[in-house]
């Protein structure tokens, strides 16, 4: 009898840690619902999206702590037993004066591609992998960023995505962002090279440099369940996939960065005498289209 109560309460215990922790994201100001909320668990690789109404589900404990944060508004940390209701405050930005200049589109190039053209597909949800592009003094003709380019593989149409564009830190990492909003976009179905056109964004190769990431949202608009059963026990278990899931190239890096956990981790290979060396990585399969 004491031995099967002790097994009643290991149940309950584990029922009450594991729980599905719930609630809804809204602006401190206007009171309306924030669609898209990047949520994580801090410090570690569980994350969810908020969707399009606030509303937000994660697996996780009632003990542990998330992080909430969405461009245009302050990011703010959370203990989850907390999160039924979550406020952001919006960012007070000092915007730079907007100079339009005429453009002549006479030249285009497109910058990114690698030497291996063989892609793969990953699931690299929810994390934001970016791909670094370097300014070089021949981008001086062509300055402007006229469109991104992503490649995906899609079970569905338009699943929806962010793309976000980081300046460079002094560290060398991705620092803030160039854009005041989200980018959020949709993708085609099938395995396909996506173009977005960026001209009203007024956006310039910076001199230093730029990471342009990738953001899968983590909703229910972009998941698919399937049935799959273990034919060794017959036991069936329900497989989600969130789309799109991103193409990647493997290539030669000396590290690559990963937003993951609530942070920016720098992923590099070290040597037997604990020196940097370059390592074959995935790498987004991401480009940039430059004009004058």
């Amino acid at each position: 009898m004491q031995e099967k109560r002790l097994l009643i309460l290991l149940i309950l215990f584990n029922f009450s840690v594991y729980a599905q922790i719930k609630g809804v994201i809204k602006d401190s100001i206007s009171g309306k619902p924030i669609s898209y909320v990047n949520i994580w668990v801090q410090n570690e690789n569980i994350g969810s999206s908020s969707e399009e109404n606030g509303e937000f589900s994660i697996n996780t404990t009632s003990n542990k702590t998330l992080i909430f944060s969405a461009l245009g508004f302050e990011k703010k940390i959370v203990k989850a037993s907390n999160a039924s209701v979550v406020i952001l405050k919006p960012t007070a930005y000092q915007l730079d004066e907007v100079v339009i200049a005429k453009r002549f589109e006479t030249k285009i190039i497109e910058i990114g591609k690698t030497k291996n053209a063989i892609y793969q597909a990953f699931d690299n949800g929810p994390r934001i992998d970016v791909k670094f592009f370097p300014y070089l003094a021949k981008y001086k003709s062509t300055r402007y960023i006229k469109q991104v380019a992503i490649e995906t593989d899609s079970k569905i149409e338009n699943a929806t995505v962010k793309i976000h564009f980081y300046k460079v830190g002094t560290d060398g990492f991705p620092a803030e962002e160039l854009l005041s909003k989200d980018f959020v976009v949709t993708v085609k179905k099938g395995v396909v090279k996506n173009f977005y056109n960026l001209v009203d964004l007024n956006l310039k190769m910076p001199k230093k440099g730029i990471f342009v990431g990738f953001e899968k949202l983590i909703i229910e608009k972009n998941k698919t369940e399937e049935t799959i059963t273990n034919f060794n026990n017959n036991v069936t278990s329900i497989k989600k996939t969130y789309h799109p899931l991103m193409l990647y190239n493997f290539v030669e890096r000396d590290f690559i960065f990963t937003f993951s956990g609530g942070k920016w981790n720098k992923e590099i290979q070290l040597d037997k005498d604990n020196l940097p060396i370059k390592k074959m990585v995935n790498e987004p399969a991401i480009n940039l289209i430059l004009t004058n």
